[in-house]
């Protein structure tokens, strides 16, 4: 794996030596290189989707509410639901010795799709016996496949290839099924719990995701296609998909904006903000830096780094 790292290494801006993070996007996922080069102890940390966590080099102590504390070494994955927090001590990290971790997120999109693609097939239903979800956290140790493939992924992300979009959307459909024929399958599939079994919440996330350049989305406008009061949507939102309404809104929001700011490196951020449905773009920037723990400008300046150091 250290290998694979060194292109990463070499491209990277280090900007904090705790939990300093590289992100690199596809269609369907985003992966994400965590590096921690001082000693450090809780730190904390949530992603806003389902995301599977894969130790690099190092160690960590992993503290996870349903499961007892326990040490996290490279070759172990860890599978978290949507704002499921982990709380993480670096007992080792060094500053010429930095614990290195990954996090891949995948869109819940693609999980139903793949998942309903071969939800009929006879070795999940024989693995898996039902589809019961619920909202717990897997602990993988040891797992030759889902290893092989993180290891691929990683390489892919952090490669220029001619085919690397293809290739990451036939890895990333490979890795959701083998996380589904494993005890993963109940919360890589959390963000579906509810949402695509309740219509009108599912369609309320579908107008969402078509209507995110749209300014004027409120809770009530959300609440009244629901066909519901707006307290009784507000508390069914936040109780199916973990966070509110708004919150839900701007995370897609900001997610769009990233692939604006990679795909349109001339656009002010005060353009990226209005395309992305923001009508305030000292707003834009607040949400932006919560989520990302980055201003748009250095989010646009990491890009813009990794692509002029990046081989043609």
């Amino acid at each position: 794996m250290s290998q694979l790292l060194s292109h990463h290494k070499r491209t990277r801006k280090l900007t904090t030596l705790v939990e300093n993070r590289t992100t690199y996007n596809a269609d369907f996922a985003e992966l994400n290189i965590y590096e921690t080069h001082e000693y450090a102890e809780k730190v904390a940390l949530k992603f806003d989707f389902p995301i599977i966590a894969s130790m690099l080099t190092g160690k960590k102590v992993m503290h996870i509410d349903g499961l007892p504390s326990f040490d996290f070494y490279p070759g172990e994955s860890v599978v978290m639901p949507t704002n499921k927090e982990m709380v993480i001590d670096f007992p080792l990290a060094k500053f010429d010795n930095p614990t290195q971790c990954l996090a891949l997120g995948i869109d819940s999109t693609k999980i139903i799709e793949v998942a309903e693609k071969f939800n009929h097939q006879v070795a999940i239903e024989n693995e898996n016996n039902d589809w019961k979800l619920d909202n717990d956290t897997s602990h993988l140790i040891n797992n030759t496949d889902v290893n092989h493939l993180v290891e691929r992924l990683v390489y892919t992300f952090t490669h220029n290839n001619k085919s690397k979009d293809v290739l990451l959307d036939l890895m990333i459909q490979e890795l959701i099924v083998r996380l589904l024929q494993t005890k993963a399958k109940t919360f890589i599939l959390n963000d579906t719990d509810g949402v695509f079994n309740d219509t009108r919440i599912g369609m309320v996330i579908k107008f969402i995701k078509n209507n995110l350049t749209n300014k004027d989305i409120t809770v009530e406008l959300l609440a009244e296609k629901a066909c519901m009061s707006t307290s009784h949507f507000h508390k069914k939102f936040k109780n199916t998909l973990g966070i509110s309404p708004i919150d839900y809104i701007n995370s897609e929001k900001i997610k769009f904006s990233k692939k604006l700011i990679k795909e349109y490196k001339d656009y002010r951020i005060s353009e990226i903000a209005f395309k992305s449905g923001f009508n305030n773009t000292s707003y834009f920037n607040r949400q932006f830096k919560k989520m990302e723990l980055m201003t748009p400008q250095q989010f646009k300046n990491s890009v813009s780094s990794k692509k002029e150091k990046q081989p043609f």
